[in-house]
Parts: structure tokens; sequence; C-alpha cells
């Protein structure tokens, strides 16, 4: 690791932890997700590391207006407290953060008008005691191109950091720090297979934060930039509905050399779903030190919940089956896999379940959905035979084997998402 890398590392680090962690980390995980059995594997692991933890939601997640979870930022950090609560995780060791922070919630409406509901939504991050926003205003609204240029970008970014800024103040709160920029393809996964990307190139990663730099100070809030700890950009690294374009260091040292040239600062990469822990270890060692998880973790979870329901079918037989509710469900509301998934009705069937995007996430939270897990867990044994569990959940038998997971349905489900967790521990941990 290059001095200057180290001394970057360090900066954004104690900015980010502020008092929360003595022993600095070369990475940290960052778990985007609002599913409480996800949220609670990855808290039972950072209690077990005695770790920090960073749980950031996204703008259409949650928002003012509730998100597609129904939760405002406030609901959110609630959320996160009982189960931290439960667990026996201490609360100042969460780190809230916010994602895309920007109109894309609203893009559908004109510049104007989509600002003005991207400003209230930052307010109430902030309010909320979110301390790490990202700042993400690329995207056009209605009238505008579908990408914005970097000035343009830059301007509105800095208006929602002046409302952040003046929010803090007027809470008594900390002030937040910051991650800029974007990556493209867009968050949560390609809608197509993907075989190669483009790296964001060296002087278009200096050119996000000098034009920033700028409209910050421009917006009054120059000292804010003293707070930005990140930048996102695209290191080569993205996943679609049918496979994963995992990271080639050779294809990224050009961008990679660049942090010696922003003080203080780190890569944020997204998107970093499905990448074993090689590749995940190569992006903290160049840089990426921030490493966005969601879809591959609900991905574990599906597999786990469908592979108990076989275990169901195998016991007790019957015909009845949570992925034939799930499918229900998901035709009867096609909203959030329509127009991500494309192919044949056979194709589309398939992706509905078993895409990298992991679009069924969006349907655990709906009554009938839950009700269905519920009563599969229910009807589960308290010890599920080990060898179906060999049979149907590969990623957690041999935990089982040794004792460390104990054979009972919910335990198997954290001990999933919990496997698909272990990479990125092993990839951030500090290397004495």
């Amino acid at each position: 690791m290059s001095d200057a890398l180290d001394h970057n590392r360090r900066s954004a680090f104690s900015k980010l932890f502020g008092t929360r962690q003595r022993a600095l980390p070369r990475g940290i995980t960052s778990v985007c997700s609002a599913h409480p059995l996800v949220i609670e594997a990855a808290l039972r692991r950072a209690r077990a590391e005695d770790a920090v933890v960073l749980i950031e939601a996204t703008c259409n997640q949650v928002n003012q207006e509730g998100g597609y979870t129904g939760m405002t930022p406030a609901m959110f950090r609630q959320f996160i407290e009982q189960i931290a609560s439960v667990v026996g995780f201490p609360l100042e060791s969460i780190i809230f953060g916010g994602d895309h922070l920007g109109p894309n919630p609203w893009k559908k409406l004109g510049a104007d008008e989509a600002m003005m509901r991207a400003e209230a939504m930052v307010a109430a991050y902030v309010e909320a005691g979110f301390g790490k926003l990202h700042l993400d205003t690329s995207m056009g609204c209605a009238g505008e191109p579908v990408a914005l240029d970097d000035e343009l970008t830059a301007e509105r970014a800095a208006r929602l950091a002046k409302v952040a800024e003046d929010t803090a103040d007027r809470v008594g709160q900390r002030p937040p720090v910051y991650i800029i920029g974007t990556e493209v393809p867009p968050p949560g996964g390609a809608t197509h297979a993907i075989e190669e990307l483009e790296v964001t190139a060296p002087d278009a990663a200096l050119k996000t934060l000098d034009v920033h730099a700028s409209a910050f100070e421009k917006a009054g809030v120059g000292s804010a930039m003293e707070r930005v700890v990140g930048i996102v950009v695209q290191p080569g690294v993205e996943f679609g509905n049918a496979n994963v374009v995992l990271y080639k260091p050779d294809r990224a040292q050009g961008l990679a050399s660049t942090l010696s040239r922003m003080p203080g600062l780190l890569f944020e990469a997204h998107s970093t779903d499905y990448q074993t822990v090689r590749e995940l270890s190569a992006l903290v060692d160049d840089g990426f030190a921030i490493l966005k998880v969601g879809p591959g973790l609900t991905f574990a979870l599906r597999e786990a919940l469908y592979g108990l329901d076989a275990i169901r079918s195998t016991l007790y037989g019957g015909s009845d089956s949570l992925h034939a509710e799930m499918e229900a469900i998901m035709l009867t509301q096609p909203q959030h896999w329509a127009g991500h998934y494309t192919g044949s009705a056979d194709e589309l069937r398939v992706q509905r379940h078993f895409s990298y995007s992991d679009r069924v996430r969006y349907y655990w939270p709906d009554k009938q959905a839950a009700s269905a897990v519920d009563a599969l867990i229910a009807r589960l044994p308290d010890r599920i035979p080990e060898t179906l569990t060999s049979q149907y959940l590969t990623r957690v038998y041999p935990e089982v084997v040794a004792g460390r997971v104990a054979p009972r349905a919910r335990d198997l489900c954290l001990a999933a998402i919990d496997a698909a967790l272990a990479p990125y521990s092993a990839a951030t941990a500090n290397r004495q």
C-alpha cells in the first residue's frame, strides 16, 4: 500500500467513524437493505467482530414520503435500532447512511419540483441522524437529458449539501460526511447481459472532485468539502440478471492511481454483490475501501427460504410451495420487476425468482408473502436433518455439520446471509 493511499484511508475513515472505533479497518462494508433478517445478520457479525457497522437506505427505498418500504428516515433508524436492541448491538457503533440522495424518486417531475422534494428528503435524513450522505443528482428530470453534465450535477449536489449543513446546524447534529459522484450502470444491477464495463477515466474522477469543490464554494458550503470522504466511480464491477463482471485490477490501475492526487479521499464501489473474496480484497487494496452490497444478501436469503421450502416438501409432501406463492404475488403486482426483465414467458418466470438483481426482494414485506414465510418456518422441525441441509442448503451445510449453526429454519436463514457477508469481512479487516 502506498503512503498516499494509507494516509487517505486513515483520513477518510477517521471522519466517517468519528470516535466510534479505535483501530481503523482497511475498508468497510455498506449494507444496503431493509430486510430485518439481513439487518440482524449484519449486526450479529459486527458484534462478533467488535466492529462498527454501516447501514444505508436508498432514496427510493426510504424518504420523507415513505419510499417503497413505507418508511421515512426516522422510521428506518428506529427499525434498525429495534433490531440492534434485540441483538444486543451498541447503537453508538452504527453508522447510518443515505444512498443516491437526490431527485431520482421524482425524476418524472420538472427539475424545480424534483429538487425541492430532494431537499426535503436530505433534511429528513439529517434530522434523523444519518451521518453519511451520498449526494447523487446526476439524473435528468422531465424534459432534461437522461444524464446531466458534471457542472449541473455538482451545482445541484451543492444545493443539497447546503440543506444538509443548515439542517445539521438547526437541529444541533454533528454535520455529515459526504460521498459525491455516481456510477454507470445505475444502482441495483444492469438489466442485460454484460461482458465488460468501461472503467471511470482518471481525468473524469479528478474532474468530479474539482467541479464539486467549485460548486460547494459557490453555494457557500466550501467547508463541507473537507468532509467529502469518497467518490463513487466505476471500477469495472457489476452484475446483470444472469452474470457477474468480476474486478480486474489491471484495468483499474490508472483510476486507482488518482487517489494520490485526492488527499483524504477514498473510492466507494457500488454493485459489489457476488464478487469473491479475492476480488473484494483487490478492490480494497486499490483504494475502493467502501464496498456496497444489497441484492446479494437478499439473494442468499431467498436461496435459503426456497431451500427450506424444498425440505418441507420432502418431509411432509403437499403441492403448496413458497415459490408458487411468490410467483402469484409477483404476477399480481408486477411493478417491481416488469421492465427490468426481458425474454420469453419461461425466461421471465426464471428471472422473477433467480435473477442476480433479486427483484423478488421487493415482495418479502407483502403481508401475503410474510404470512407464507412465517407458515413455512412454523411447519419445519426444530432440528432439520443434516442430509437435507446438504441437499438443499449447501451454502451453510459445513457450518451446520461443524455445530456452529443450529439446524433450525431461522438460524439457517441468518447463516446463509452471514455466508454472503463473510467475504466482505475478510476483505476489509485489518491485516497484521
